[in-house]
């Protein structure tokens, strides 16, 4: 057990089965800080609280919000831990506090309005929710139809992550011969994402285009190690280049979020040169020291080369026809 949960670092009061902590220029009351969350398990599975989660998103912060702010969330909940029921949640509650941004999004028959997170309170506002993994939009409020990310999600057929190292290689490979820059993050869970800034200038139904004629471009250079084949019958050993995140509506684990996993791992941006550790694996990190990760700013300088499609489409074009 962690034993952070019960008010280190807390700035505020705590008893009576909660905890007041400042984050930025507010004061959030965190509700059962010691309830467990992730509880140990086989294979030394360490014990996180509800509280740890709470000193984590404060701490990761500054790292994180970059990556979240002004775009809508849908947010993962497990209410009584990993261990119990999970809710997917889209629409803001009501009792949710006036300071915390919305967005609202159009969908058919009606509307959506999603939780954005703009600052560290909301941030631990959402960690006494039980929101342990936030899933974000590729493109912001006020552009929801024009994303400003393009997400390559590496899953293998089982968990074996040499295959996706291998993948990754080739991908980032091509990548750089389209002339687009790239950035390896672990998911937490099996595989890697490879995360691309676009300009923003191309709708949704253009990116996913482009993604999945750079996936056919790659799967068919190495049939037997990777497929598109989106029932999972039809891609035997292969390792999946999934890329149906490049579509509206759908969304992507956030750099830095927390996988509902024991252990608590956490999706964790990385260097391309990280790549070649042979300790690294999707759940190299955790709540316990993936801040060290972030500290190192592994993804330095990547939004201020955002890109657009076209050149890369027709780059793509005249190198694999």
């Amino acid at each position: 057990m962690s034993g952070s949960g019960s008010g280190s670092g807390s700035g505020g009061g705590s008893g009576g089965g909660g905890r007041t902590v400042r984050a930025g220029r507010r004061a959030v009351e965190v509700h059962r800080p010691d309830k467990v969350l992730f509880p140990a398990g086989d294979g030394g599975a360490e014990e996180y609280t509800k509280g740890d989660l709470v000193d984590y998103h404060r701490a990761v912060a500054p790292f994180m919000l970059p990556h979240l702010r002004g775009r809508p969330l849908m947010l993962e909940r497990h209410p009584d831990g990993i261990d119990g029921p999970r809710f997917m949640q889209k629409n803001t509650p009501e009792h949710y506090p006036e300071w915390i941004d919305r967005v609202e999004v159009g969908k058919e028959g009606g509307a959506v309005r999603h939780t954005v997170c703009d600052d560290s309170a909301t941030l631990v506002y959402l960690a006494d929710q039980a929101a342990l993994t936030l899933h974000r939009w590729l493109s912001r409020a006020g552009r929801v139809d024009r994303p400003d990310r393009m997400v390559f999600d590496l899953d293998p057929a089982k968990d074996d992550f040499e295959a996706v190292r291998t993948a990754a290689r080739l991908l980032h490979e091509l990548l750089d011969e389209l002339k687009l820059p790239s950035a390896p993050m672990t998911t937490g869970s099996r595989g890697l994402h490879i995360v691309v800034p676009l300009d923003g200038r191309r709708g949704f139904d253009d990116v996913r285009e482009f993604a999945r004629a750079v996936a056919d471009v790659l799967a068919a250079a190495h049939p037997d190690r990777l497929t598109t084949a989106a029932r999972k019958k039809d891609r035997g050993d292969r390792l999946y280049l999934d890329i149906q995140r490049n579509a509206y509506a759908q969304t992507a684990v956030a750099p830095f979020t927390v996988r509902a996993r024991p252990g608590a791992p956490v999706a964790t941006p990385i260097s391309w040169d990280q790549l070649d550790d042979p300790a690294l694996h999707a759940r190299r990190w955790s709540v316990a020291d993936a801040v060290e990760q972030a500290r190192t700013r592994p993804w330095a300088g990547l939004t201020d080369r955002a890109r657009a499609l076209g050149p890369a489409r027709r780059r793509l074009n005249a190198l694999h026809g």
